[in-house]
């Protein structure tokens, strides 16, 4: 039983830089067996989000962690956080307020996936977005090589209207191929968000629903006032700092169906 969310730091982590779609940043790898690109959440590759990475390592998969923000190994600090927001809402290849539209930055971590689904095992990749990159796994999914999508509280673009409560940072374009692909049966996906969670709005996975039909599975932890997992009213982060290796716990248990929905989509028969 545990107190607070696993942690862990870049030891025994390979860290080369990896280029694709025109741009170039350092990408982290540890294991072996079927991959799994981690696409980190704000404000990069923090403590948590190595503890996640080290966690599917453990379970047996090839992970990949891009670092296209941020300090990895850095914890997170609000002004550390803040900074780096800060850097992302004027960045042309995030667009963080844009509806509709496609994301430069999506292209490279497409690329991050393709490759890895080259030189490891398995019928494909499975790719983890989380709070501002959330809806990115989404998006990379458009790639052949992705199997298995996995957003967890996508929180891009802001929801600071009605139209970018019910967007994700997917084209239309792309959210058509996306779309056929879930149909025929070659990619599913996996939402998780806490209920009270205004910054990844319900809306938004009605939204992949709609699209995507049974290839969507949504998990949505109880957040609301009084709930029994004791969860704060700002809770957020799904799989990582809400964590704890406790039995029973609803985020552990919310883990181990990304591992498990992870190896029934990419590993090989």
């Amino acid at each position: 039983m545990t107190t607070s969310a696993p942690v862990a730091d870049l030891t025994g982590w390979t860290q080369a830089p990896f280029t694709g779609a025109g741009v170039t940043y350092d990408c982290y790898e540890k294991g072996s067996g079927p991959g799994v690109v981690l696409i980190p959440e704000i404000p990069g590759i923090t403590p948590q989000v190595l503890g996640l990475a080290e966690h599917l390592v453990d379970e047996g998969f090839t992970v990949v962690v891009p670092s296209p923000f941020g300090d990895p190994g850095r914890s997170a600090t609000a002004g550390y956080t803040l900074g780096v927001v800060a850097r992302i809402c004027v960045s042309a290849e995030f667009r963080a307020f844009a509806v509709g539209v496609h994301r430069p930055i999506t292209d490279y971590f497409r690329a991050v996936a393709a490759d890895l689904a080259s030189r490891t095992p398995g019928k494909g990749v499975g790719v983890i977005g989380m709070c501002l990159t959330g809806g990115f796994a989404l998006a990379a999914a458009i790639d052949d090589s992705v199997l298995a999508s996995v957003m967890s509280q996508p929180a891009l673009p802001f929801p600071i209207s009605r139209a970018r409560r019910v967007d994700l940072p997917v084209s239309a374009e792309d959210f058509d191929v996306i779309a056929a692909r879930a149909n025929a049966g070659d990619l599913c996906a996996l939402g998780l968000r806490f209920s009270e969670d205004a910054s990844a709005p319900r809306a938004r996975f009605d939204t992949v629903k709609k699209r995507l039909g049974d290839a969507f599975e949504v998990i949505e932890l109880d957040s609301s006032p009084g709930n029994a997992a004791g969860f704060p009213k700002g809770a957020h982060s799904v799989l990582t700092d809400e964590v704890r290796e406790t039995p029973g716990h609803p985020a552990l248990a919310a883990r181990a169906r990304v591992v498990e929905f992870l190896r029934e989509r990419i590993t090989a028969a």
